[in-house]
């Protein structure tokens, strides 16, 4: 697979980070690809995806190193161009790295000799009854993090805008979409539509609506389900709301899910993948669904996801199922599947390491 230009996200210089990111550099100069860090949390203004993207030189591959966060950055700019990203695994509790550092250079040859799987993730964008900003007094109040805020996301011109439909803009979202409440001491008030049609008006300190990527991050803090990365849908979740059906939905990927801020509210902040990009008033509205681009996430192997669960959220098993005998093998199979289960996805067992870089 011919990679001629990559960018390399990292939060940091030092460390074990600071390590796998001269790898990485060296790797491009032995193979002749360019290579430009990018989204480094440096000081001065932060700059819009295709800014980013564009400085880079056009990347085809973006390597992250880092967590989850730093592979949501990498994610928006890998959408933008699409590019491939890779997530190299300096974090604790990730869910989306694929590599652990030591491996970065083999999982480069991985890539060059078109021994990987090119995973398709669902991604979110949004319409809005008005442009998103941040007033001034509240970006000072909520900032936080290591570096400036991103800019207000761009309005997509090539879309039609205007009527019920509001105005279409540039945003990418791989895990979710969040409308929060401002006020610690007021709940936000807003009418949730699926799919064009009122479900329920809620009271609550949060709504979101979460990619299957993103239902192992705050939908799961709040209760929300877990959904394969594989599933396509979208999850919708109140966080702790005032009323008595406080269950999560999950609608088809082509069901629309809208917030409207209603006429009592205060006012509400939109999150887009944990980055604060707006405040509504009442009386405002945004509408998210699944974007037509998709995320081309690295796969070196196929993901033993419903393990990493296990080992990531520390599962552990119930005390009285262990007391009535054997416990429950982790790989219950290890043989090839017969014919007719041939067609399910199941990952290999730790035995077998004939896919690993």
């Amino acid at each position: 697979m011919r990679v001629t230009r990559g960018g390399l996200g990292v939060p940091g210089g030092g460390g074990v980070g600071g390590a796998a990111a001269t790898a990485v550099h060296e790797w491009c100069a032995e193979h002749a690809v360019g290579c430009t860090d990018i989204d480094v949390w440096q000081e001065g203004s932060r700059h819009s995806a295709r800014e980013e993207v564009d400085a880079a030189g056009d990347p085809d591959l973006i390597v992250t190193l880092g967590g989850d966060g730093t592979f949501l950055r990498g994610a928006r700019l890998a959408a933008e161009n699409d590019a491939m990203v890779l997530g190299v695994d300096l974090g604790r509790v990730g869910f989306l790295t694929e590599v652990p550092a030591q491996a970065v250079r083999a999982a480069l040859d991985a890539v060059l000799e078109e021994r990987i799987t090119v995973e398709s993730r669902m991604l979110l964008t949004m319409r809005a009854s008005c442009r998103l900003e941040v007033p001034a007094q509240v970006e000072t109040l909520l900032r936080y993090g290591r570096g400036p805020m991103l800019p207000p996301p761009r309005v997509r011109v090539e879309c039609e805008t205007g009527s019920d439909w509001g105005v279409a803009l540039n945003v990418t979202a791989l895990n979710d979409v969040v409308l929060e409440k401002l006020a610690r001491d007021r709940q936000v008030s807003v009418g949730v539509y699926l799919a064009g049609r009122l479900l329920a008006s809620y009271s609550a300190d949060a709504l979101l609506v979460a990619t299957p990527t993103g239902s192992t991050a705050y939908s799961f803090a709040a209760g929300g389900p877990v959904v394969s990365p594989r599933t396509e849908g979208l999850v919708f979740t109140p966080v702790a709301p005032h009323m008595v059906f406080n269950r999560s939905v999950v609608a088809a990927p082509d069901e629309p899910i809208a917030f409207r801020v209603l006429e009592r509210s205060g006012q509400a902040a939109v999150s887009i993948d944990g980055q604060l990009r707006g405040v509504l008033s009442p009386g405002d509205w945004i509408g998210v669904y699944a974007a037509p681009r998709r995320l081309k996430a690295v796969r070196l192997g196929p993901m033993d996801f419903y393990g990493r669960l296990r080992e990531r959220m520390n599962l552990t098993d119930a005390p009285a199922a262990l007391a009535d005998g054997t416990a429950a093998p982790l790989w219950p199979v290890t043989t090839p599947p017969p014919g007719d289960l041939a067609h399910l996805a199941l990952p290999p067992s730790p035995e077998d390491a004939s896919w690993r870089p």
